[in-house]
Order: structure tokens, then sequence, then C-alpha cells
């Protein structure tokens, strides 16, 4: 019996790279498509948001000086990507996926639509929401968070490279020490970077918990799900 019966699943754009520093590599959005697919088998609704940084950073040079609202639609569109392949790898795998922009491209993916992607979840598609809020300034943990809350996700999962929340960066300071649970208020005091503080305080001020965990251990995605004691709990 799962935990959460509507998770929202944030992924960086990162995950999608694989090894490479940028791109998209097939073979780990396959294996990435294959632990969400068992998740969604099991029952239990997903909503995705991808980040673009792994698309984005392939021209982040010649960003620099660009214009900041210009370089966040670049963004958001480098999302699109990212949910579009992961969709393809659903889709093979046999799960009903269904991508929702909230930048409109009709030919493209679904325009985002509150009551659409519930009724889609409540049909047991997979909904991968991309496009960011469609609005500059604001990054993908925060349109995570929104979509999180408007759907009425039970949790929020950040898939992450470390094993959760950590008092400093674990991958510089091996001595680092881990939190199994810690509250919305030690994070955003101790700037501990986890999501976005806008994000971090959304959360808080709906206490819609978020769980912190590593993506690159298979099967933490369902773990998580099923309510075992990975990652760090931030509520």
């Amino acid at each position: 019996m799962s935990k959460y019966d509507r998770i929202l699943l944030k992924l960086s754009g990162e995950v999608m790279a694989g090894a490479a520093s940028f791109g998209i590599d097939a073979e780990r959005v396959r294996q990435l498509a294959a632990e969400v697919a068992e998740v969604a088998r099991a029952g239990i609704q997903l909503g995705i948001v991808v980040g673009g940084g792994n698309i984005f950073r392939g021209v982040a040079t010649g960003a620099r000086d660009m214009d900041r609202v210009t370089a966040d639609h670049m963004g958001m569109l480098a999302t699109v990507i990212n949910s579009l392949a992961l969709q393809d790898a659903l889709e093979h795998m046999g799960v009903a996926t269904r991508v929702m922009s909230a930048i409109q491209m009709n030919q493209v993916a679904e325009p985002y639509i509150r009551r659409r992607a519930i009724r889609h979840l409540e049909k047991g598609r997979i909904v991968i929401f991309a496009g960011g809020t469609s609005n500059p300034y604001f990054s993908t943990d925060t349109a995570a968070t929104l979509r999180a809350l408007e759907i009425k996700a039970r949790v929020i999962a950040k898939a992450t490279r470390v094993d959760g929340v950590y008092d400093k960066d674990p991958l510089k300071f091996p001595a680092a020490v881990m939190y199994p649970q810690i509250s919305y208020l030690e994070v955003l005091s101790q700037g501990l970077g986890v999501m976005d503080a806008s994000a971090v305080a959304m959360c808080r001020d709906n206490q819609l918990p978020i769980i912190v965990f590593n993506l690159n251990t298979t099967g933490n995605i369902m773990r998580m799900s099923m309510g075992e004691a990975i990652g760090t709990l931030i509520h």
C-alpha cells in the first residue's frame, strides 16, 4: 500500500544527460522512465516537472550576456524538449503520458489546464508539466511547487544527486551531516539551498511536505512512494 496517492516528482534537467555534461542520454532516460512506470503501475498518480539545465547548459555561455527574460524563456523551452523525451520513453513502455505546457504550443503539447490535468491523473495517466510557470524569474522548483498545490499532490519529491539534505555540500565536504528530517524554517534560515527559498516558503505556507532523495539509487522513486524512510523529509 502506497503512502502517497498523488505525488509531484521534481527532476533536474541534468538527470536527462546521464554522464554527459549536457544533452539527452537516451539510455539514462529509458532507465528513469522504467522506474517511473513501475510507480505508475502501482496505482500512484504522478505529476512530473523536469528542469532544462541539460539543454540550456549548451548555450549558457552565449546566454550570459542576454536579457534575463529572453534567457528564462529559452530555459522554459528546454523543459519542453526534456518533457517530450521523457514522454516518448514512458509511452514506449506502455504508460499513458501527457505533456502539458504553460507556454501554448498546441502542435507539440496540451495547454496546461488545471482541471484537465487532474482528470488525466485520475485516469491513471502520468502528467509532465512543461514550460515552467510561463513567467520569467521563476525557477522550475517554484513551478513544481505551484503545480503540486494546484493538483493537490500529497508531497513534492525532489530528486537529487545526493542522499538528502546536508548541513553543507556533501560533494565538497565528506564530513557533511545529513538531516533525516528538518523544518521549512531551518532550511530557509540556514540557507541550505535544497530548493529556491520561494518554493520552500510556498510549501511551508500550505503545509506541503518535501522529500529530498537520491535519484541515482535504483528503486528510490518506488521506496519514496511507498513511504520508506529514505532521504530527508522537510515539514
